[in-house]
């Protein structure tokens, strides 16, 4: 597979203000080189042992973005270079990431990850939880974190209308963060990151600016 031209052929297709991590999970990092080489910056990993051993020998202007489950045990090993973490989805772990920021006099952009999905499996924040998280007086003095949106993943189905009706629910919680006067300067709504290599495209139709995706860009994970 040319990693360049599926990349370039992706870009084309998306709208300009929608970024694309390129999903570089278990992808040597000869894959990555490559991508690289055409221009592309944002990559993501699921798994933090691997992201910083990528980071530790790749090109330092890459932006690495979490897409996995984060444990909170683990924030401190990229705590220092991450560019964004994209699952938040306890206070708890929020607080660690701050605690970790604190400690590398670095402020960590995280995305608060909502479950929209109707499987048990993905992991989020419910509307309640949101809601409470964003107005809570210790969110509000945190210092070393800056909440830059909303993130999701839709049911893994061929139901193109329950997909939409996931989306939608997601942008509706990002719309209503985005005109509330009670946030913190440091929660913004400028990210909204939904749509992977299955329904990107219709993520974007929804409102996404940020997509994840793998297969089309690296080939399918051995």
């Amino acid at each position: 597979m040319n990693i360049t031209n599926s990349l370039k052929t992706i870009l084309e297709e998306i709208p300009s203000h929608v970024t694309l991590v390129a999903v570089s999970k278990t992808k040597p990092n000869e894959a990555i080189e490559e991508a690289y080489a055409s221009g592309h910056l944002d990559f993501g990993e699921n798994k933090v042992q691997e992201l910083t051993q990528k980071a530790e020998s790749l090109p330092k202007n890459i932006r690495w973005h979490m897409i996995g489950h984060l444990q909170r045990n683990k924030v401190k090993y990229i705590a220092p270079f991450v560019h964004l973490i994209h699952g938040v989805d306890t206070f708890k772990l929020l607080k660690e990431i701050e605690k970790q920021g604190r400690k590398e006099d670095r402020k960590i952009n995280c995305l608060l990850q909502m479950h929209i999905a109707e499987e048990d499996s993905k992991f989020g924040l419910d509307e309640a939880e949101l809601m409470e998280l964003v107005h809570d007086e210790q969110f509000k003095s945190m210092e070393y974190v800056n909440v830059l949106g909303l993130m999701g993943m839709a049911t893994f189905t061929e139901n193109e209308e329950q997909i939409i009706r996931e989306f939608k629910s997601l942008k509706s919680y990002f719309d209503r963060l985005k005109v509330d006067k009670e946030l913190p300067t440091h929660c913004k709504m400028e990210i909204l990151s939904m749509g992977m290599s299955g329904d990107y495209q219709l993520a974007i139709q929804e409102g996404s600016t940020m997509i994840r995706i793998g297969s089309n860009i690296f080939g399918a994970r051995k």
